[in-house]
């Protein structure tokens, strides 16, 4: 594995006279005992060389920064690689990866020593260039689509920062049951667990906590919708709760519409917008629909 991480990046415009603090910790997002083993070591440099944080920074300075495993709290997390056989990657670079996640797959292993999930698979793959996969959001086991992973510990909280603030935007697709739901709407309804079955949560549940989801109609065909859906919260099955509460349970959904007879969830990963750690670039990153969505799909039109 790395022994460190090195990272160069110019000054944005937009905070030309700003404290190098501000750079690093509002712009940059990183979490002050970052920048604090940073500072003390001295291992943050402007135009190569060392700066107190609190002094300005201007306009295309170079800023260098190098981090050490002694800087995080677990700089190697234990992820058993298995088979990268049926990995697809939909977009790569030197921080950040994501992929295609399948239908049926685990996000990660629940039990030690545990293989076959997601992460399993990406180790396997990431092996190679020395490195490993690091959590950054979850999807359920039978939702499909894009899926970020970091490559590095130094990008995590970036990452997770940009995440929580909605500046990584994800948008879904899944097939809903009737067709009689407004063309576009939000449902704001608070989720909790389900104290009449631990797998579950449900609205107005147990320790319940604000829900906020957004969505749009993109199809309607023979009786169901399709929607593209984005979230304002991120609850445990928030779209399978919001959709069945309104009475309009995702199509296949083997915990909420159990007498559905289609044989698997129609929730799909469709499009992550994300800026990326230490540069002013985004990239959009498209998720290609599965056969089960497809197939459903061509179904509805007989």
């Amino acid at each position: 594995m790395q022994t460190k991480w090195t990272f160069e990046a110019p000054v944005p415009q937009m905070m030309d006279g700003q404290s190098l603090r501000n750079l690093l910790h509002q712009h940059w997002l990183l979490p002050k005992h970052l920048i604090f083993s940073l500072r003390s070591n001295k291992r943050v440099l402007v135009n190569g060389h060392y700066l107190p944080v609190n002094f300005p920074v201007h306009d295309d300075d170079k800023i260098e920064m190098t981090f050490l495993p002694a800087d995080f709290r677990n700089p190697f997390p234990n992820v058993i690689p298995d088979s990268a056989a049926n990995l697809a990657i939909l977009y790569e670079d030197h921080n950040l990866i994501v992929v295609n996640k399948r239908r049926g797959d685990k996000t990660h292993p629940n039990q030690p020593g545990e293989v076959g999930a997601t992460i399993n698979h990406l180790a396997a793959y990431l092996a190679p260039q020395d490195t490993l996969p690091y959590m950054i959001h979850r999807l359920d086991q039978e939702t499909s689509g894009a899926i970020l992973f970091a490559k590095n510990p130094v990008v995590v909280p970036p990452l997770v920062a940009n995440l929580a603030a909605k500046r990584i935007q994800r948008t879904y697709l899944a097939w809903v049951t009737g067709t009689e739901i407004p063309d576009q709407g939000t449902i704001k309804l608070p989720i909790g667990r389900d104290p009449q079955d631990q797998r579950k949560r449900k609205v107005n549940g147990v320790a319940a906590v604000p829900a906020l989801t957004h969505y749009q109609a993109i199809q309607k065909l023979a009786g169901d919708t399709l929607l593209a859906i984005q979230l304002a919260t991120g609850r445990t099955h928030q779209i399978r709760v919001h959709f069945a509460a309104i009475g309009h349970p995702l199509v296949g959904d083997p915990l909420y519409a159990p007498d559905d007879k289609q044989p698997f969830l129609l929730l799909h990963s469709w499009k992550i917008i994300l800026p990326l750690p230490f540069s002013e670039k985004a990239i959009t990153v498209t998720a290609p629909l599965p056969p089960h969505f497809t197939n459903f799909r061509s179904s509805l039109l007989g």
